[in-house]
């Protein structure tokens, strides 16, 4: 049958796809592009917070559409919101013949074929795909994601992950040294590694407390050894697991890009004691000390959320000056979401949403002003470019990224070409040198 994705969410979640259109096509169907088109459409849906579950409803509605005005015969919601409200979609969703959750993304092809129950979700994931699963990618083949491990075991008080991943369930390093083998033979010259807590990677493997155990650290210098690769990239890091041998691995390697993603989430003592993140100001404030020190030009990108109960104006003028003060290279601000089943949804002291609203327009606002002024100094600069394709402003024109910018998060570097040059290919690595500076882009002319 002809069968259409729609992929929501995060990396993570993307992987998750990819592998389900693996085992697609291995089924013999026939993957398209247009809904129009499609017998089955399988939405993959996010659950994490309010706009993202509204984003997942809204995508499945429409979808439903094409069963009344196209050849779709079969709807199939995964996912994330499936797996945290499956007896409520399925009352609400008579249009929706299958429900699966983040257990059974290698029984897509079942469900396509409508062989599985229309409600197949189990309370608690174990899934956890491998180098062996079939994974079909569906995104530029010079970078690629990879997932080392799955779930989640800390206990944050606003995060729902660990109820809709499962528990902490690491890949066997060798898997993942395999699975990246594979990409760079295939054109890969970027691997961005994603999980939920990175820094935990191992922890569960057997043996995990022998001096020889699997830790990111090792891992990455396993990685660092295939050739072909370029960047070697780290998405989700836990402040208080960021160790010195982990810092030393990324300023010290090569492959590794010079490049942290820690969500740290605020900075105020009192507020990140009602998050229950095990860290005060004081080892934030070490982490980025410790970063700067160790990873030298290195780029630290976080997040922070705006509003958490408990979150006086004290607390905000704190963050508020962390963000001016640290000078962080990427900065992402999230509102609060109050989600049923946390712990930071039943806490009282509830900072209204005007107010919240507000003050992540205010972190926004500070941040642009230090990201103007960081990317003001890297004018002319020499850069290491990795080429994304043709830019839409202009046929004289590239898209591409330095080592500092992660693909669709961080901002882009715009090439300039000569109209008497040949444009070099996609996932081809150029010198560029800086010649103008915006908010988050840059652009450079291509110099080699």
């Amino acid at each position: 049958m002809n069968v259409h994705f729609v992929s929501l969410g995060c990396p993570k979640n993307r992987v998750d796809t990819e592998v389900m259109l693996g085992h697609t096509e291995e089924a013999g169907h026939q993957l398209v592009a247009a809904p129009e088109t499609a017998e089955v459409i399988v939405v993959n849906t996010c659950g994490f917070i309010g706009e993202a579950k509204q984003e997942s409803i809204d995508a499945i509605l429409e979808m439903a559409r094409h069963k009344q005005a196209g050849t779709c015969k079969r709807l199939v919601v995964a996912g994330c919101l499936s797996q945290r409200y499956p007896k409520e979609l399925a009352a609400e969703m008579p249009e929706v013949d299958q429900f699966l959750g983040t257990d059974e993304v290698g029984a897509i092809a079942k469900a396509i074929s409508g062989n599985i129950a229309r409600l197949s979700v189990v309370d608690t994931p174990a899934y956890l795909y491998d180098d062996a699963a079939p994974r079909r990618r569906s995104q530029a083949p010079h970078s690629a994601y990879v997932k080392i491990a799955e779930g989640c075991d800390r206990p944050c008080a606003f995060c729902i992950i660990p109820k809709l991943r499962g528990p902490q369930r690491s890949r066997a390093p060798e898997s993942v040294v395999r699975e990246a083998r594979e990409l760079a033979a295939g054109g890969t010259r970027e691997i961005c590694l994603v999980a939920q807590d990175l820094t935990t990677y191992g922890t569960d493997l057997p043996d995990a407390d022998s001096a020889n155990a699997p830790r990111l650290a090792t891992l990455l210098r396993a990685l660092a050894g295939i050739e072909a690769l370029g960047w070697i990239r780290l998405h989700y890091a836990y402040p208080t697991a960021c160790t010195d041998e982990l810092l030393d691995v990324i300023g010290g390697e090569t492959r590794v890009a010079k490049y942290l993603d820690v969500p740290i989430q605020h900075v105020d003592s009192g507020v990140l004691k009602a998050m229950r993140r095990g860290y005060g100001e004081r080892q934030v404030r070490d982490l980025v000390a410790r970063f700067r020190q160790r990873v030298p030009n290195g780029t630290f990108r976080t997040t922070f959320i705006a509003g958490h109960p408990g979150e006086t104006d004290a607390a905000f003028q704190s963050l508020c000056d962390f963000v001016r003060e640290a000078d962080l290279d990427h900065v992402g601000i999230f509102n609060f979401s109050r989600e049923e089943g946390t712990v930071s949804g039943m806490l009282p002291k509830r900072v209204p949403q005007k107010e919240i609203d507000a003050r992540r327009r205010e972190l926004l606002r500070i941040q642009r002003e230090v990201s103007k002024k960081k990317l003001r100094a890297m004018r002319d600069r020499t850069l290491r470019v990795l080429v994304e394709g043709a830019s839409d402003e202009s046929e004289y024109l590239l898209m591409g990224r330095h080592e500092g910018q992660a693909p669709e998060i961080d901002g882009q570097v715009y090439l300039s070409l000569s109209p008497d040059a040949s444009a070099p290919a996609a996932g081809t690595f150029v010198a560029a040198r800086v010649t103008h500076s915006a908010e988050y882009d840059l652009a450079a002319e291509i110099i080699n």
